[in-house]
């Protein structure tokens, strides 16, 4: 099921555009590349219409968010419903600050996305209208243990139906939901932490899964995040004496890279709720 999601981006190769921050913007393009997309960054309201067009799929990442790309995140958001192009927001630091939390409300409100992908103090910050972040990582408080599982399922699977919007919120367990039926995957490895961007080339990649699996989206965006998380515990396998967090960054896009379905079949770790 999962690594059939991930042949099918294999095969179609769907051109992603993503309006993303310019933090992580090269490694979420080699993410793309390395999981079967394709990449192509424009954020100028001038001509975000037009690339969005020409892409299967949308990305919207508000994680250097200034007035310029508001403007042209919602131009490209409206463009992509038009034309049923798979669309996934990354609310990075909703709750960190008025402008984080106000615009990721209202692009929620304004346009309608496949999947919000997030942590969990990120998405409760889209579920009440309020909240509190450390930068742009989950609050302490907010951490999600082995008891509170079925209670972040159900949280999940309520706000999906409230929103209309496969919700996937990544962690040291990760979720992914829509109204009915909730991922609960535990892959991954807990010095993915200290790279900067997982989260945000985990959102491009959720997008070309989903765009090159219209009809098993909540399939597809489970598979993207086992994709990611498995592949940090192959990279982290792979690790020398004196490698560091930028060696760590390259496996993992390296192991994304050589996944295959077989692989990843075998090796994600996940129950249904």
């Amino acid at each position: 099921m999962l690594g059939e999601c991930l042949d099918n981006v294999r095969g179609q190769v769907p051109l992603i555009h993503c309006i993303t921050n310019y933090v992580t913007v090269n490694d979420v393009a080699n993410v793309l590349l390395a999981c079967g997309g394709s990449p192509i960054m424009a954020d100028d309201a001038a001509e975000v219409a037009e690339i969005t067009s020409l892409a299967a799929g949308l990305t919207i990442n508000i994680g250097t968010l200034n007035e310029r790309t508001i403007a042209s995140m919602r131009i490209a958001g409206e463009t992509s419903n038009k034309l049923g192009h798979a669309t996934v927001l990354d609310p990075v630091g909703a709750g960190a600050t008025k402008l984080r939390t106000k615009t990721a409300d209202e692009l929620v409100k304004q346009v309608r996305f496949d999947v919000i992908r997030g942590n969990i103090s990120e998405v409760k910050t889209l579920a009440s209208g309020s909240g509190s972040t450390k930068g742009v990582d989950a609050a302490a408080a907010d951490a999600v243990g082995e008891g509170d599982v079925d209670a972040t399922a159900a949280f999940a699977k309520a706000l999906a139906a409230e929103t209309g919007a496969i919700i996937a919120i990544t962690g040291a367990i990760d979720f992914v939901a829509d109204a009915t039926r909730c991922f609960v995957l535990r892959n991954g490895r807990a010095e993915m932490g200290k790279i900067t961007g997982t989260g945000c080339q985990l959102s491009a990649m959720t997008c070309a899964f989903v765009a090159a699996n219209p009809d098993a989206k909540l399939e597809a965006a489970a598979a993207a995040v086992a994709c990611m998380g498995l592949a940090g515990e192959i990279g982290w396998e792979r690790m020398l004496p004196g490698d560091g967090n930028s060696t760590y960054r390259n496996r993992i896009i390296d192991a994304i890279f050589n996944m295959d379905a077989e692989t990843l079949e075998k090796g994600a770790r996940y129950d249904i709720r």
